[in-house]
């Protein structure tokens, strides 16, 4: 009897995210298998939640809803952002453009990005939501081992 993924299981697998037209999000196919252990955050809980009880040697393919994966779009987290924020955030000269993600140091350490909607003389308008917030995704996942 083969393995099955418990909430605490150590596993190797490949894993895919892609949006719905197909386009790789995230891909582990084309080299190295993945290592991971459940619970530990390195995929979203509700991907985890998806290979629970899986079987060792599955492959399969999960469509996602819109915003199931990495929550809905929240229009709070689309913020403005001082001139003298972003150049204190940014390498000297760093040119922006409309589309671009900016990484930020939090108040009290750690890193945020948030995706560069506006971009005014004294100001930007940065979305700080997950990129894929509010998308459906395509999870696909080949288990190679359970341990």
């Amino acid at each position: 009897m083969s393995n099955v993924v418990t909430p605490s299981a150590y596993l190797t697998l490949h894993y895919r995210l892609a949006q719905l037209d197909g386009t790789d999000i995230v891909s582990t196919f084309d080299g190295n298998p993945a290592t991971l252990m459940l619970g530990s955050g390195q995929l979203a809980p509700v991907l985890e939640e998806l290979l629970l009880g899986l079987p060792e040697g599955t492959h399969k393919t999960f469509d996602l809803e819109p915003g199931v994966a990495f929550g809905p779009r929240n229009p709070d987290l689309v913020r403005p952002v001082t001139r003298a924020t972003l150049d204190e955030n940014s390498v000297p000269g760093a040119e922006y453009r409309v589309g671009d993600l900016v990484d930020f140091a939090a108040p009290g350490g750690g890193r945020f990005s948030g995706i560069l909607r506006e971009l005014h003389d004294d100001a930007a308008i940065f979305d700080f939501n997950h990129p894929l917030a509010g998308q459906p995704v395509r999870f696909e996942v080949n288990l190679i081992s359970v341990l």
